[in-house]
């Protein structure tokens, strides 16, 4: 089940990481960094995050199987639902209401807390193997 989980997000993470440096490189470009928060959110959470988690699952077995792919979807989705949301957010490009960006930038950050809380308890729940 790790294993499985550990390429799923790092090919995740990798997507996150070449918008994160390609929107780096526009800013850069355009000389216009109104954008920061929204690229450094992708590169800590969406690239760097995400990749540590699938490093993880290659490394560690946990105990509980199901908590794997439960902390998996909810770090993608969190990942996903908080940089977009922020985008939204910030430029609002689909002219949506003020109230549905907030509580979809709310929900995206709050499913990624509940990810990390998570994590850190599955980090408690390794099985004990044998030195690799």
């Amino acid at each position: 089940m790790e294993q499985k989980w550990s390429i799923r997000l790092i090919r995740f993470a990798a997507i996150f990481g070449i918008i994160g440096t390609y929107l780096g490189s526009h800013m850069s470009g355009q000389m216009d960094y109104s954008l920061r928060p929204i690229h450094a959110h992708i590169l800590l959470v969406g690239w760097l995050s995400v990749f540590a988690w699938g490093i993880f699952y290659k490394v560690y077995r946990v105990k509980y199987k199901k908590l794997v792919s439960i902390h998996s979807i909810l770090g993608m989705a969190g990942a996903l639902g908080l940089t977009i949301g922020m985008w939204m957010y910030t430029l609002n490009p689909f002219n949506l209401g003020d109230t549905f960006v907030l509580v979809f930038f709310i929900v995206g950050g709050t499913l990624l807390l509940l990810a990390f809380a998570l994590f850190v308890a599955i980090t408690f729940l390794t099985e004990k193997t044998s030195e690799r």
